[in-house]
């Protein structure tokens, strides 16, 4: 094996990293944005605002990302009034177009994880915080969100790793990304194993490093269950 080839395409391919950081970290914070507006329109109440959540996370959590991407990135500067508009300048960027899709994507998922978290918190604990006067709004900030959150985390953090590797998805849409610039190499050398071993051990520290961020967020987010005896845990 050529180390001196597989040093230079690691330090190639290191370079590309901070783009795929910021495509990740830019679906996860638009996608979460997203999320959790869907998640209101879902449990709201409101049958209107209920269908369309339902509808849109059926559609994003039923195609495939590949064609969401497709579609955002070939399909918008079909209509006239999208090319005509102020959002054309930024929706004919290709970082722009993944990070659409991405984000719309992930917002599905999620959307259902929160859900979930949402369900999972006890009615004892609303009724009790109601009882001592709580506020719509605290209640949501001080028992709803903090209890939901620590009950979805584990999925949730299952998503994030996949979002990390959705990212190599941007490739096909001209963005220079880890895969991107993998893809490109290979174009040039030939050198398929060695391109690809690289480029995935630079996911697998990424997704590591991750992992090792949730699990100790987890972690901190657990304190009131190990501070109760086990015998005690429900």
């Amino acid at each position: 094996m050529d180390f001196a080839f597989l040093f230079q395409t690691m330090t190639t391919l290191l370079k590309a990293v901070p783009m795929t950081l910021a495509l990740f970290s830019l679906s996860i914070i638009v996608g979460g944005l997203l999320a959790l507006l869907i998640v209101w329109m879902r449990v709201g109440g409101n049958p209107v605002l209920s269908a369309f959540a339902k509808g849109y996370i059926f559609v994003f959590r039923g195609s495939p990302l590949l064609i969401q991407m497709f579609l955002v990135f070939y399909g918008l500067g079909q209509f006239r009034f999208i090319r005509y508009s102020f959002l054309w300048p930024f929706l004919r960027e290709p970082f722009v177009c993944a990070v659409l899709s991405l984000a719309l994507c992930t917002a599905g998922y999620s959307a259902e994880i929160f859900r979930g978290g949402i369900r999972a918190v006890s009615p004892r604990e609303i009724e009790a915080a109601r009882s001592i006067g709580m506020s719509g709004a605290l209640l949501v900030r001080r028992i709803l969100a903090p209890v939901a959150f620590r009950h979805a985390l584990p999925a949730y953090s299952t998503e994030i790793v996949l979002m990390m590797k959705s990212t190599a998805l941007a490739s096909l849409v001209t963005v220079w990304e880890v895969t991107g610039v993998a893809q490109r190499l290979i174009s040039q050398t030939y050198r398929t194993m060695e391109v690809f071993l690289c480029a995935a051990i630079i996911y697998l520290v990424l997704n590591f490093i991750i992992l090792q961020a949730m699990s100790l967020l987890e972690y901190s987010l657990s304190r009131h269950r190990r501070a109760i005896p086990p015998a005690l845990k429900a």
